[in-house]
C-alpha cells in the first residue's frame, strides 16, 4: 500500500506527487483542516486520515509526506492494527524539541519526542497514538541538534548509531517503523532541501541503509520525509531520482502482509 500525504505541516504540496515515479501513490491522503486553533489542532486532521488509511493495510505500507510530523499517523494506524512497532528514526536532526525548548516553536522539530511520550494532550490523545519507551526509539545519524535536545538526549534512553552503523544489532526486537527524512542526505547530493545540514552521508548511502533495515523482514511501515520544497530547483532530476530509487518497489520487503498482531 502506497500511500502520499502531500504536506509540510498545514501547506498543501500539490505538486510534491511530481517528483516522486509516475502514479506511485495508491491513495492521496488529504484533510478539512479547522480554521482555528492552535498548529497541533490543526494537523491532526491530517496525521488522523494516516492512520486510518496505515490501520486498514492489509500489507506494509510506506507513506511519503512533506512533513516528519505526518510518522504520527503512520505509527497511530500500526498501533490501531495491533502492531507495537519500535522506530528506526533516520534523520539530520534529533526532533526531539518541546513546545517548551523550541526556540523557533517549529512543530516538525518534535515528532520523536511525540513519539517518546512527551504531552499526549497536544496531538497524540487526539489521534489514538500511544507512547513508544524510549529504549524502542533509534535516532541515526543525528547531527543537527539544538542545545536542548543535545541535553535531553544525554541522559535519554534513546538508541543513538551513525548511518554507517545502522544493522540489525543496533535494532530493537519485533516490528519496526523505519522513518527516514531525506535530509539526512548532504545537501550537495539532494538539493532544495528546507533545512540543510552540511556533512551528511551520500544519496546512495542512505538508500543502502535502509535496505539494510528492509532485509530484515520486520518493516511494518516505511515512512517517508521528503523534506524539500516543490518549488525550489532540482538540477538535473535529482530529487526525482532519489525518490524513484528509495521507493523502487521491487525490494523484497515491499508487500509483506501485516502478520505481527
Amino acid at each position: 500500500m502506497r500511500l502520499l500525504a502531500p504536506y509540510h505541516q498545514d501547506d498543501l504540496l500539490p505538486t510534491l506527487a511530481e517528483e516522486l515515479p509516475p502514479d506511485w501513490a495508491d491513495a492521496i491522503i488529504t484533510a478539512d483542516l479547522p480554521a482555528g486553533g492552535d498548529g497541533w489542532e490543526r494537523l491532526a486532521p491530517i496525521y488522523a486520515a494516516v492512520a486510518d488509511a496505515v490501520a486498514d493495510a492489509q500489507v506494509s505500507p510506506t507513506v511519503v509526506s512533506g512533513c516528519c510530523c505526518v510518522s504520527l499517523g503512520t505509527l497511530a494506524g500500526l498501533q490501531r492494527a495491533g502492531i507495537d512497532p519500535a522506530v528506526v528514526w533516520i534523520d539530520a536532526h534529533g526532533d526531539v524539541q518541546t513546545m517548551e525548548t523550541s526556540a523557533s516553536g517549529y512543530l516538525g522539530g518534535m515528532p520523536l519526542r511525540v513519539m517518546a511520550g512527551y504531552r499526549p494532550d497536544l496531538v497524540a490523545d487526539e489521534i489514538g497514538l500511544r507512547p513508544v519507551q524510549e529504549d524502542r526509539l533509534v535516532l541515526v545519524d543525528a547531527r543537527d541538534l539544538d542545545e536542548p535536545e543535545a541535553a535531553y538526549l544525554e541522559t535519554a534512553r534513546i538508541r543513538r548509531t551513525s548511518l554507517a552503523g545502522l544493522d540489525e544489532s543496533a535494532l530493537p526486537d519485533g516490528p519496526l517503523l523505519l522513518h527516514i527524512d531525506l535530509d539526512v542526505i548532504d545537501p550537495t547530493d539532494l538539493p532544495g532541501l528546507r533545512f540543510p545540514a552540511d556533512a551528511g552521508p551520500s544519496a546512495a548511502q542512505a538508500v543502502e541503509a535502509v535496505r539494510r533495515v528492509q532485509a530484515t523482514g520486520r518493516v511494518a511501515a516505511f515512512d517517508v520525509a521528503a523534506t524539500w520544497d516543490p518549488a525550489a530547483p532540482d538540477p538535473g532530476g535529482a530529487r526525482r531520482s532519489i525518490a524513484a530509487e528509495l521507493l523502487d518497489h521491487d525490494a523484497s520487503w515491499a508487500g509483506a502482509t501485516l502478520d505481527w498482531r
